[in-house]
């Protein structure tokens, strides 16, 4: 293949995905751990998608296929099966009777290699597109390289040999530079000679790395991509190296967002996934944690402590400390907490207050309305500028069903009120406080259930004459 521009090469990417991973020590598949809120893989997989279509990536998985595939489903790649662990060149055969059709070039990627960055696939691909060789490795230098397949180049700088740490000479172990097993190869050359490598005769399993070798006897010329930082190549194989990819990952996001106008009071303590958004203006206070698909509109200030889950946060709300809010909404200018708790499918509106210690589940809050201290409100709407006083619950599960609550615009709850579903309470109306309320309130009506207060005068004096101290 001559040199080519890279926009015009069509690229394959082949992802290896297969294996469990003994060294993590758990029952689940390597590549589904995950780092900066993602599976491992999926992380892969993105990066992939810089320098290849979605039906052009190729996964192949082996141990729990099903779960690795079903984390991967929304991103339109396909899959391949490696039923049998017999090494990466065995498992790139998976790939053929799918991929082996596809012209321009083929990218050999791992699935544990959380932190490789689409910038580098992009440059592999530019690399190997522009210099025509058979094919590019990514090689770095460690301090150790102990373990490591040794990168020996030639006077001018191409790929003689690939030699495993275990077969190095004296010499070639004194080389700190080390393959990454990241490859992009011209696909022709690599299908048309897949079927040459060999078992190896001490693991009986195909090592990919051999292509390497029979193409050099071919006389292909074979090149090397040298990347400074090696960290950008950890693969994951322990837990420890799980926890140092989730914190390179969380440090790389936490800068995105701080150059684009995010402020992060001790930026150091705030845990943030890949997928949040955050405008700007917005301030974080210490040990904030923002996962999954969370949004934050701009000049927000999110509490120290506080957990956002899921969340959909517009501009200019104030979120108190130590809250924890799931899968809900928050309008403008709301504002939260401190200590307060959001479960799933719950909307404050514009300008509402949700105060310490209250509990929302699927529940509505229109704009200006308060529930400002320690209730529970469950399956309610609740109207505009309502106002729920402090105690207030919601008895919204008869043991069988959940029930709905409806309370009016303007109505006003009394504290330690208990409301029990289903039940409306109309607009402007009022529930005195300790009532028990298990039938409709009008609007512009007063509720009250609760037992008349009983005087008894002189009790406590006849009860200790009857019993006296000891």
């Amino acid at each position: 293949m001559e040199k080519q521009e890279a926009e015009t090469v069509n690229t394959t990417v082949v992802i290896l995905a297969a294996g469990l991973g003994t060294r993590m020590k758990s029952k689940q598949a390597k590549v589904l751990h995950r780092a900066g809120g993602l599976p491992l893989v999926e992380h892969v997989v993105r990066a992939a998608k810089a320098v290849a279509s979605p039906e052009r990536i190729f996964v192949v998985t082996g141990h729990q296929a099903e779960a690795v595939e079903a984390a991967l489903s929304n991103h339109g790649v396909q899959f391949a099966r490696q039923t049998e662990q017999k090494g990466t060149g065995h498992a790139l055969a998976q790939c053929a009777p799918k991929a082996s059709g596809l012209d321009g070039l083929l990218m050999v990627l791992v699935g544990d290699a959380p932190l490789l960055t689409a910038e580098t696939l992009v440059r592999l691909r530019d690399q190997q597109a522009s210099t025509g060789t058979a094919g590019t490795l990514i090689s770095t230098s460690v301090a150790d390289p102990t373990g490591y397949g040794r990168v020996v180049l030639d006077d001018r700088g191409d790929v003689s040999a690939i030699v495993e740490h275990k077969a190095c000479s004296p010499e070639q172990l004194k080389i700190n530079v080390i393959n990454s097993g990241i490859y992009c190869m011209r696909a022709d050359l690599v299908w048309n000679n897949l079927k040459e490598i060999v078992p190896n005769p001490a693991s009986g399993e195909y090592y990919l790395t051999d292509i390497f070798e029979i193409l050099r006897k071919q006389s292909h010329r074979l090149g090397a991509m040298h990347l400074a930082d090696p960290n950008e190549l950890l693969g994951i194989n322990t837990r420890v190296e799980l926890a140092e990819a989730d914190t390179i990952l969380r440090a790389r996001k936490r800068r995105a967002l701080m150059l684009s106008g995010v402020t992060m009071e001790q930026p150091e303590s705030v845990s943030i996934d890949m997928d949040v958004t955050i405008g700007q203006d917005t301030v974080l206070e210490p040990h904030v944690r923002l996962l999954g698909t969370t949004t934050i509109g701009e000049d927000c200030r999110i509490g120290a402590g506080t957990i956002l889950d899921n969340m959909a946060v517009d501009g200019s709300v104030t979120i108190h400390p130590y809250s924890v809010l799931t899968q809900s909404h928050i309008s403008t200018r709301a504002e939260i907490g401190p200590f307060a708790r959001m479960r799933a499918n719950s909307d404050v509106g514009e300008g509402a207050q949700v105060g310490n210690f209250a509990e929302l589940k699927n529940t509505k809050i229109h704009a200006g309305a308060k529930a400002h201290h320690v209730g529970y409100l469950g399956d309610t709407e609740i109207g505009a500028k309502a106002n729920i006083g402090a105690g207030t619950i919601v008895c919204n599960y008869d043991g069988v069903m959940k029930h709905k609550t409806k309370i009016g615009a303007g109505a006003f709850i009394g504290s330690n009120s208990t409301l029990v579903a289903p039940v409306e309470i109309g607009d402007d109306s009022y529930v005195a406080a300790g009532s028990v309320i298990t039938h409709e309130v009008p609007s512009d009506a007063l509720a009250f259930g609760r037992a008349h207060q009983t005087l008894k005068h002189g009790w406590v004096s006849n009860r200790r004459a009857k019993h006296p101290k000891k």
